[in-house]
């Protein structure tokens, strides 16, 4: 925010040099982006009177003319076409130096004595842009009247009498702190930085006019809680003075006439944001503060027709809208010159609603800007009368007696209790509480002491107030940052370690890239189409996203659900360009919802790979090896014949007691096809949470044994539906824990064995801890197993 030191010094004696207030300022919180000095480097300018004007006998676009510079009269030759006898411009004599460090010195054109320069606004360092239609071509002519007192004015040092010979301080304005997107809050910060008196201007209006008669009617109060206007009379529209022009223009605002000029300047004052409109073009006599109508649409003052949507804050009469509040007024009621009533709004809006409009439309001004970080509901009545008053000053109109104000739930002060001992403990330093009070009431902040706790009414302008901690960093800036003692921190420490999920995953990554599969990471953001992609119906619990209020598009709008969309999305561009093989792996985040639940976030894991040399046996090897390394055991692998996103006879469910772990096989053809993929796609989808819960990371060790073992092959014919862990569940149940293991060795189809049959064919190793094994005991055991094996699967013993 730029705010011109001299505006400033309206409400607070500055005797600081303006560097040294910057520095003051910034350490007191108020952080000075830059300081700008206007007329920094021009010299030798003064004012003068065009007594005389003549053309130049050798050039047919050349003047001469007779300027009263005070002193003396001096003849200059200018181009410029806006220059009339009588006029006060400003002069740069011999010697001058101008913007951009252009010297003049005393010379002749075309063959006439010049001995000077008139100046336009450029060369006084004033932004074209800043500065009314009617000046930025040719000389800058000064509006003398309202400045005139005695006598005459040429001769005067034009940068004083045009008042840019004072600074201009650039702040930056936390978003915390709208109280100070204003002069006066602005200045607040001055005077207790400087311990000077602040000096609120006097406001006072005549109100000459009749009564006024007029309702506001509030629709909305959530969203427009205090809503005031007056109304103003024989309006004449004119420039404005030249003092408020100078001020608008420093502080960044270009002026325009003198009632926009009066609201921008009340605005900058005051940061109350304030809206003129043509009371004649504003039917009835209600104003009415409703939400948008969906669909409706209103012609803006930057001439654009904008469709307003149902959640849109609209000021409209009983027939029509007329400006969408707190952002941008409508052209069907803008002030022009034959405008002769007009009705000043003064009003507060909730800020999330302007915050939203402003967003929705692209829309963005000085108004909504300020309404978006909230405005004291005080500072209402307070700018519209300040407005009414600059208008009957300067001699704009006449304010009709009176005004509407609909502020029907008022705002409660805010209180604050603290404890100085706290403060002081926060601090490290040893403050008294009188001292902070004094602090404190400097900012405008009534205290009263109960013996070591401070009682505070928080002024309704400071929003940011809400708590003990705001009441500290209050403390600390008046007291000086650089005023507090640096001091080594002190306590105890802890060492920092990995908790049982962390190393946990440090586990599972170090188990799979040591079987050459790579992790990869991708986004949580994700396409809700992708739940679709891999087969899932409609019903499926994967389908219930948490969907994003603010997402960058379609393909970033909901939250994860399952990981394999995001890998195969992963593989699908590996397989497009060329990769022939591809092991991967991610251990992210899913986000899960049901209606109306609380969203849970669960972490999973998923492996997919590719390659020639790969099958459904590859990646059961891959989840084998890491359950090892895990030290998950006593689990399951049965098969899946009816998820959707496998090959039906290629998935199977890694089950634990009752709890499902993953699921994992060859995906889909219709999956593959969705993808562009014309490979066999072999995915692993496993629960994180439930490995961690099952795994067992203590290692048992036994010792080496003493005694020799015995080893027995068994070869036997099953029918071909027949799982081998069937096989193997019998071996364990019946060895009488003789048989220490046993290795699947050959699986047999062929001329042999009859059709729908197959041979399958183990090595059992017998071993006993107590004493060495007979022949007999061994075959007693095995033959048991055998028979075990005939009785329960229909088997046959191969010849």
């Amino acid at each position: 925010m730029l705010a011109p030191l001299k505006w400033i010094r309206n409400y607070v004696d500055i005797d600081t040099d303006v560097k040294q207030l910057a520095d003051m300022m910034t350490m007191t919180g108020s952080k000075v982006e830059a300081v700008k000095l206007p007329g920094e480097g021009l010299k030798n300018v003064a004012v003068g009177k065009i007594e005389r004007i003549e053309q130049h006998p050798n050039a047919d676009k050349l003047v001469i003319c007779q300027v009263n510079v005070g002193s003396e009269t001096l003849q200059i030759v200018t181009g410029a076409k806006n220059v009339c006898e009588g006029d006060y411009v400003p002069v740069a004599l011999d010697g001058a130096v101008l913007a951009g460090g252009l010297k003049i010195k005393t010379g002749k054109l075309r063959g006439e004595l010049s001995q000077g320069m008139l100046c336009s606004a450029q060369e006084l360092g004033i932004p074209e842009h800043m500065i009314e239609e009617c000046k930025r071509n040719g000389i800058y002519i000064i509006d003398w009247e309202d400045k005139l007192s005695e006598g005459d004015i040429a001769g005067k040092d034009a940068l004083e009498f045009l008042g840019i010979n004072d600074a201009v301080i650039e702040f930056e304005i936390t978003s915390n702190r709208p109280d100070c997107l204003s002069m006066l809050g602005i200045a607040r910060e001055v005077a207790a930085t400087t311990g000077k008196a602040m000096k609120y201007p006097k406001i006072e209006v005549a109100e000459k006019g009749g009564q006024i008669s007029f309702n506001i009617d509030i629709e909305s109060d959530e969203l427009c809680p205090r809503y005031a206007a007056r109304i103003v009379k024989d309006i004449v529209i004119k420039p404005s003075p030249y003092w408020m022009q100078r001020s608008l223009i420093e502080a960044g605002m270009r002026p325009i006439n003198n009632i926009v000029d009066i609201t921008n300047y009340v605005m900058l004052e005051t940061g109350q944001p304030l809206h003129a409109f043509d009371r004649d073009k504003v039917s009835g006599d209600t104003i009415i503060v409703r939400k948008a109508m969906n669909g409706e649409r209103l012609v803006t003052l930057d001439d654009k027709d904008r469709e307003l949507e149902d959640d849109m804050l609209v000021i409209a009469d009983r027939e029509k809208g007329l400006a969408l509040a707190g952002v941008m007024g409508g052209a069907n009621s803008e002030i022009d010159a034959t405008t002769t009533t007009i009705l000043i709004e003064s009003a507060n809006f909730a800020k999330d609603s302007i915050r939203a409009t402003s967003k929705k439309l692209g829309l963005r001004s000085e108004a909504s800007s300020r309404f978006e970080k909230g405005i004291d509901l005080e500072r209402v009545e307070l700018a519209l009368n300040r407005a009414a008053q600059l208008i009957e000053e300067t001699e704009s109109g006449i304010v009709l007696s009176g005004y509407a104000d609909n502020y029907k739930n008022r705002a409660e002060q805010k209180t604050i209790s603290v404890s100085a001992e706290r403060i002081n403990k926060l601090l490290g330093e040893d403050i008294q509480p009188s001292e902070m009070v004094k602090m404190l009431e400097k900012l405008e902040f009534k205290c009263s002491l109960d013996g070591n706790t401070i009682h505070i009414a928080v002024p309704s302008f400071r929003l940011d107030m809400d708590i003990d901690a705001d009441v500290v960093e209050e403390i600390a800036r008046m007291y000086g940052y650089d005023n507090i003692s640096s001091k080594m921190i002190h306590g105890t420490t802890t060492m920092g370690l990995k908790t049982i999920g962390q190393r946990f995953e440090d586990s599972i990554k170090d188990a799979l890239t040591g079987m050459g599969v790579n992790e990869i990471l991708t986004y949580s953001f994700v396409s809700p189409k992708g739940v679709g992609k891999i087969n899932l119906p409609e019903t499926s619990i994967k389908n219930n996203f948490m969907k994003l209020l603010n997402p960058l598009g379609e393909e970033t709008s909901v939250m994860r659900t399952t990981l394999v969309p995001n890998i195969m999305e992963v593989i699908s561009t590996n397989y497009s360009k060329k990769v022939e093989e591809f092991f991967g792996f991610e251990l992210g985040n899913t986000f899960a919802t049901a209606d109306g639940a609380v969203p849970v976030e669960k972490k999973s894991l998923c492996i997919g790979i590719y390659s020639k040399d790969s099958d459904f046996f590859v990646l059961k090897g891959v989840v084998e090896g890491l359950f090892e390394k895990i030290g998950l055991t006593k689990y399951e692998i049965t098969p899946e014949k009816h998820h959707p996103t496998f090959h039906p006879g290629r998935c199977a469910n890694v089950l634990f007691g009752s709890y499902t772990i993953g699921t994992f096989g060859e995906l889909h053809p219709d999956v593959l096809d969705n993808y562009g993929i014309k490979e066999r796609v072999y995915i692993a989808e496993l629960d994180f949470e439930l490995m961690l819960a099952l795994s067992r990371d203590a290692k048992t060790y036994s010792p080496l044994p003493k005694y020799p073992s015995i080893e027995r092959d068994i070869a036997i014919v099953v029918d071909e539906s027949v799982f081998v862990k069937q096989i193997e569940d019998i071996i364990r149940e019946n060895s009488q824990g003789l048989a220490r293991s046993f290795k699947l060795f050959d699986v047999y189809r062929g001329e042999q064995v009859k059709e729908g049959s197959k041979s399958v064919a183990y090595t059992i190793v017998y071993r006993s801890d107590e004493k060495t094994l007979t022949d007999e005991e061994v075959e007693k055991v095995h033959s048991k197993i055998v028979k075990e094996i005939e009785a329960r699967l229909d088997a046959k013993l191969r010849d």
